[in-house]
């Protein structure tokens, strides 16, 4: 194992494994002190950047920060590794990458040809030495584009999903919720929920009520019931309308293991959503969630920082040609993102790299109410991200998921954002929205037709 020393105001700093370098260079957060392998100082913090500056990306091929025999995520990521996309940056170091992307020659079509010859730990070892502004900068040079019923992630998009959660899976609720973001021009990048109650029945009425009100208003979205990948596969053999498979993962196997699932299970579900054929624009057929902590949370990080494990589990998600992938990155708790700094600089982290590596790129802009942030923090972070290009973003109603007892995005702030950017829902839901007379401002006799045609009272 190799040890790297830097020299910081004449003080000499030895790390025992490029593990430790990538700790100590990451900026703080509570969930890398938990773990016990955050710099124990801004001067080892910086110390630690000295070394990946300087570092050649070609390390990062032959020193795996998880053993390949012992990691079927480490295997993935070297196995499926394009060196000919790699080879344009192949003599750089950690720092020359930097300043490349951040040069007029990194352009749109120059990062989509890179995408596939970095490893997730390239991407996550050039974001450390990055500026919040600098993540910001490169991110929104890049566009990914995915398509099922809408097409996510075009030029002056910005997509959203509706998330109408309810603490009863109560179809009325449900359909309520729906209908108010509707009128707020949201759902377009999906309309999902997330079920109390991952009983099959259950899910399936879900799944049924949902594609119901969809086809009912002729809606060119997707929805999904965020149930686990073996429930999505059991419903799709039982005939249920199943638009996208989620699932959340992780950066290790272990950790993926602790969610139930290997990669050999997603690869038989996204054959799987392939061979339904309900997409009727694209075929990317897969929803995949993250999160930085959840290997931490498991004991499954191998002593890795939860930035370099979240950057992981993005090689996980791009096997399998999404739809959407965010960040659930305030979710989790204080444990591992303490405040409002942490949580924005985390989100621009998860984001940049996310794209960096090819992935349709989303975001839940959000916090647990034990987490010192507030939602002054969320308009700030959802804010960057919209000018950063995110993908798409998730609103519930009046920012408060009653289910889940966290705190997003409203409705409201989804037409704050693209007020402010010009951006634009899908091309194909803003037809829709301009068709049935929601390309401005919601009207009451709007929100009465759209619920007598959802069968609720107007």
């Amino acid at each position: 194992m190799t040890a790297y020393r830097a020299t910081a105001r004449g003080e000499a700093f030895r790390f025992d494994s490029l593990g430790a370098v990538m700790a100590a260079a990451s900026p703080e957060r509570s969930g890398d002190q938990l773990a016990g392998i955050a710099a124990d100082s801004a001067l080892q913090r910086v110390a630690a950047r000295r070394v990946l500056m300087d570092l050649p990306l070609t390390v990062f091929l032959t020193d795996a920060l998880i053993p390949y025999e012992a990691d079927d995520v480490t295997r993935l990521i070297m196995d499926t590794h394009d060196r000919a996309a790699f080879a344009p940056v192949a003599s750089m170091t950690v720092g020359d990458l930097r300043d490349w992307l951040l040069s007029p020659a990194a352009d749109g079509p120059a990062l989509a040809a890179l995408a596939p010859g970095l490893t997730p730990e390239m991407a996550a070892a050039v974001s450390k030495l990055m500026r919040n502004q600098d993540l910001i900068r490169v991110a929104r040079k890049i566009r990914v584009v995915t398509a099922f019923r809408s097409t996510i992630g075009g030029p002056g998009v910005l997509a959203s999903r509706l998330q109408p959660n309810h603490p009863a899976d109560d179809p009325r609720g449900i359909a309520a919720a729906v209908l108010d973001g509707l009128l707020q021009g949201v759902g377009d990048a999906v309309i999902g929920i997330n079920p109390a109650s991952d009983n099959l029945s259950n899910c399936h009425a879900l799944l049924v009520a949902l594609d119901e009100m969809r086809a009912a208003l002729d809606i060119p979205t997707q929805t999904c019931v965020l149930t686990h990948v073996t429930n999505a596969l059991t419903l799709l053999e039982r005939g249920a309308p199943v638009d996208l498979i989620f699932q959340s993962v992780a950066g290790s196997q272990a950790a993926n293991e602790g969610f139930g699932v290997t990669l050999s299970l997603l690869a038989e579900a996204h054959q799987a959503g392939l061979e339904a054929r309900r997409g009727t624009v694209g075929q990317n057929v897969m929803y995949f969630e993250t999160g930085q902590g959840s290997a931490l949370s498991s004991d499954a990080h191998h002593g890795i920082d939860q930035q370099t494990m979240e950057v992981r589990a993005y090689a996980v998600a791009r096997a399998y040609d999404p739809l959407l992938v965010n960040t659930v990155v305030g979710f989790i708790g204080p444990e591992y993102l303490y405040d409002g700094k942490q949580i924005v600089r985390a989100g621009l982290e998860d984001h940049f790299c996310g794209k960096l590596l090819g992935l349709p790129m989303g975001v839940d802009v959000c916090y647990t109410n034990h987490v010192e942030a507030d939602q002054d923090d969320m308009d700030t972070l959802a804010t960057l991200l919209a000018q950063a290009g995110v993908s798409f973003v998730i609103a519930v109603p009046g920012a408060d998921d009653i289910m889940l007892g966290y705190q997003s995005l409203a409705f409201e702030d989804i037409a704050y954002l693209r007020e402010i950017t010009g951006l634009a829902p899908a091309p194909e839901f803003a037809r829709w929205l301009q068709g049935v007379g929601l390309s401005g401002p919601a009207r009451l006799a709007d929100a009465d037709a759209l619920a007598r045609r959802l069968g609720l009272p107007a």
